[in-house]
């Protein structure tokens, strides 16, 4: 089969047809996958049907790859369950989170660099994957409010992510969020090479030194800007596929689906290689 690759839009998404299963865990693939990333953000190799030994080899010609740290799979414990049915993962209640935008790890000090997911199964209604750039929502901004946004800081809580899927918690619940602690990062993230994205999302709790009502009204609006249509696309899965993403500049949502759908992706993540500066 030939391969094919073909732009989304201008500013997102590159969908490259004609590799599937083993022929992804190449060298010379992984390195066109980097530069297409830093390129278009988001990766979609459709019908790739990649199986968890395939996905391990390419994540890690890709860069170090995380150990999930709960519900790995016990054959590849770098590879994660995505479903909300809670037999399948012990983190399935934590997926209504994910219907939100964010930035995966936006609480470390060095969030995780990259992200590949594959459809096992796919939801019957909903269950699609959003993507919105960053790097070229910061660009699209005045030059007057960049050098302002530049300025600030904001208090990143995974507390607070977690309270948009679940604003009424339990006690026990409250206390299990809490153990992961806050982290206070640049609204901008300026890179060692000179690109600039913003870190936005649903971890962005509160801006440093602003009123909350204030602080909200700048993080909402800076949210809506960046998800507008011209800086997105939604990725309608077909079993197979695998997308990858820019975990750094993208920030991404799943579609609602039930929690008897049958979707169930497999995920690799590639550890961050770059503080927030």
């Amino acid at each position: 089969m030939t391969v094919t690759a073909i732009p989304v839009t201008d500013h997102i998404g590159l969908e490259i047809t004609g590799l599937s299963g083993y022929q992804l865990a190449d060298r010379r693939v992984a390195d066109d996958l980097r530069a297409a990333l830093d390129r278009y953000g988001v990766v979609i190799y459709r019908d790739a049907h990649i199986d968890d030994d395939a996905l391990v080899a390419l994540s890690r010609l890709l860069g170090e790859v995380v150990v999930a740290p709960f519900g790995g799979e016990k054959s590849h414990p770098e590879v994660s369950a995505i479903t909300r049915d809670p037999a399948k993962s012990v983190l399935a209640a934590y997926r209504e989170g994910t219907f939100f935008w964010h930035i995966d790890g936006a609480t470390d000090a060095i969030p995780q660099l990259a992200t590949l997911l594959t459809a096992l199964e796919v939801a019957t209604d909903g269950g699609g994957t959003e993507f919105a750039n960053t790097f070229a929502a910061y660009v699209a901004l005045s030059d007057a409010e960049r050098a302002e946004l530049e300025t600030l800081r904001v208090v990143h809580s995974f507390a607070h992510a977690q309270s948009l899927a679940n604003p009424d918690p339990t006690d026990r619940e409250r206390a299990a969020w809490a153990k992961v602690p806050t982290r206070v990062h640049p609204l901008v993230w300026t890179r060692k090479n000179g690109r600039k994205s913003l870190l936005i999302g649903a971890t962005a709790a509160q801006v440093v030194g602003m009123s909350a009502d204030e602080s909200r009204a700048l993080l909402d609006r800076l949210l809506e800007w960046s998800t507008q249509s011209r800086f997105a696309l939604r990725h309608q899965w077909r079993p197979g596929d695998l997308v990858v993403w820019d975990n750094t500049g993208m920030l991404h949502r799943a579609q609602h689906y039930e929690v008897s759908s049958r979707r169930l992706m497999h995920r690799t993540t590639l550890v961050g290689e770059e503080a927030v500066a």
